[in-house]
């Protein structure tokens, strides 16, 4: 199983269940990851003295990996293109513009190496635009067409629950706009996650929540235990992440949710 994310703590927050669930049933867990994101805020204090971010959060990485049971950690080399607009979109070592066709071949050749059979990555508008998160897709998609690997599924975030909890649990609302009022509003928006219709999987990691956070707290120079994702009760973090969502191309999904990746 190959997992294929943009940035340090994308993969702890988005599938770090889903992958520990497939180590703990056998599987061989691979972590990819574009950039080592040297366009993300460092909580205060975070870095010492002439600590560059990006080798810092390559550094996290590998500890969250730990966390997770992750059996190999590779990074392609790209460098973080920053939110969409900004000026780091356009620097020629940055992902979002990278020679397609060659990062294309950085991924297929892990696939290949890995006789990856299963891939996970993000859906098509990146789960909120970042430039990065669409490139995956880009890439991830024709990468796996070019290594013969069939069964991809785009790691997205249930829209539909998210709007649904902050109108039921007005705490859990308020928790959100008091401490990160920009992603409060990127809820409601129609390019943040997928709607609840269009999903086909949903993995049950509730077993694996307490290592979850530990992974996601892993990137401390990203997050806190102050911080939106840190200072969520056990309640509420059960709420907000102890399901993770895929779409696998194809068909929409007719009944209940499907439960396993592998099956």
């Amino acid at each position: 199983m190959v997992n294929f994310h943009a940035h340090p703590d994308d993969e702890a927050i988005a599938t770090s269940g889903t992958m520990m669930k497939a180590a703990a049933d056998g599987h061989r867990v691979v972590l990819v990851v574009a950039t080592k994101g040297e366009q993300g805020e460092p909580a205060p204090g975070a870095l010492g003295p002439g600590e560059q971010l990006g080798e810092r959060r390559a550094a996290e990485t590998h500890t969250a990996a730990g966390i997770i049971g992750a059996h190999r950690v590779e990074f392609l080399g790209y460098e973080d293109s920053g939110m969409a607009g900004d000026e780091a979109n356009d620097n020629p070592a940055c992902f979002w513009q990278a020679d397609f066709d060659e990062a294309v071949e950085r991924v297929a050749r892990i696939l290949r190496e890995e006789s990856a059979d299963v891939l996970t990555l993000y859906d098509d508008h990146g789960g909120y635009g970042h430039p990065d998160h669409i490139q995956v897709h880009r890439v991830g998609v024709d990468a796996a067409r070019k290594a013969g690997v069939e069964r991809v599924f785009f790691a997205t975030m249930n829209r539909t629950q998210i709007l649904r909890q902050m109108a039921e649990v007005e705490s859990f609302a308020e928790a959100i706009e008091e401490i990160d009022a920009e992603r409060a509003e990127r809820f409601s928006e129609e390019d943040f996650g997928t709607d609840e219709a269009e999903i086909t999987h949903a993995v049950d990691v509730s077993a694996y929540l307490e290592r979850k956070r530990s992974a996601m707290l892993a990137h401390a120079s990203q997050i806190t235990a102050d911080s939106f994702f840190g200072s969520m009760t056990d309640e509420q973090f059960a709420g907000a992440f102890g399901t993770e969502w895929f779409v696998a191309p194809g068909p929409p999904r007719t009944g209940d949710f499907a439960t396993d990746l592998f099956r």
